[in-house]
C-alpha cells in the first residue's frame, strides 16, 4: 500500500466514481439530444398540420395550395350570364382554362329587377358575389368583400348544375 492508496484509499474511490459518472453523463447527454430531437420533430409536424388545415378550410393562409379560391376572373373570361328568379342571384360562368368550359362561378344577390325599354334584363347587384364554385367545391362569402380569404366551404365534392337553368345542357347538347 504504497503512497497510502489502497484498495479503499482515497484515489482508487475517486477514479470508481469517475467511472461511473462517465457512462452516466453520457447517457444523459444521449438523452438530453434524443428528446431535443424528438421535440423539434414534434414541433415541425404540428406546425404543417397547421400549415395544411388553415389552406383547406380558407383561414386566409398565404396561397400554397392548389385549392384556395381564386379570384374573380376578368370579365373577358365569362363564358354566360343567368338569373335565378328563386333566389334572386344573378350568376356568372367562367372558363378559368379558356377552352370553353365552365370552371369557375360566381353568384351575386340582386336588389333589384328590371326590364330596359328595349325589353332587355337590368339587375342591380352587390358589388360582390355571396356565392363561388370551383373545383367540384362551393364557397360562401358572407361578407360579400370579394376573395380575401375570410370565404367558407359551404359544399364539398359538388359542381355547379347548369341543367337546372338550361335543361337542353343534360345531354351535352347546345342550348
Amino acid at each position: 500500500m504504497r503512497g497510502g492508496h489502497g484498495k479503499h484509499g482515497k484515489m482508487g474511490s475517486r477514479l470508481k466514481f469517475h467511472r461511473l459518472l462517465v457512462p452516466e453523463r453520457s447517457f444523459v447527454l444521449i438523452k438530453e439530444r434524443l428528446l431535443k430531437t424528438v421535440f423539434r420533430l414534434v414541433v415541425a409536424l404540428a406546425l404543417w398540420g397547421v400549415l395544411l388545415s388553415g389552406m383547406e378550410s380558407g383561414l386566409g393562409l398565404p396561397a400554397l395550395a392548389a385549392d384556395q379560391l381564386p379570384v374573380e376572373p376578368d370579365v373577358g373570361t365569362r363564358l354566360d350570364e343567368l338569373y335565378d328568379h328563386e333566389a334572386r342571384l344573378f350568376i356568372a360562368l367562367y372558363s378559368l382554362a379558356g377552352d370553353g368550359r365552365i370552371d369557375y362561378v360566381t353568384a351575386r344577390v340582386v336588389r333589384e329587377y328590371a326590364r330596359s325599354v328595349y325589353g332587355n334584363p337590368v339587375y342591380q347587384t352587390e358589388a360582390q358575389p355571396i356565392f363561388y364554385w370551383w373545383n367540384h367545391t362551393m364557397w360562401n362569402d358572407p361578407e360579400q368583400d370579394g376573395v380575401n380569404g375570410n370565404e367558407r366551404v359551404y359544399q364539398e365534392n359538388t359542381d355547379f348544375d347548369i341543367s337546372r337553368y338550361k335543361p337542353c345542357s343534360f345531354n351535352r347538347q347546345p342550348c
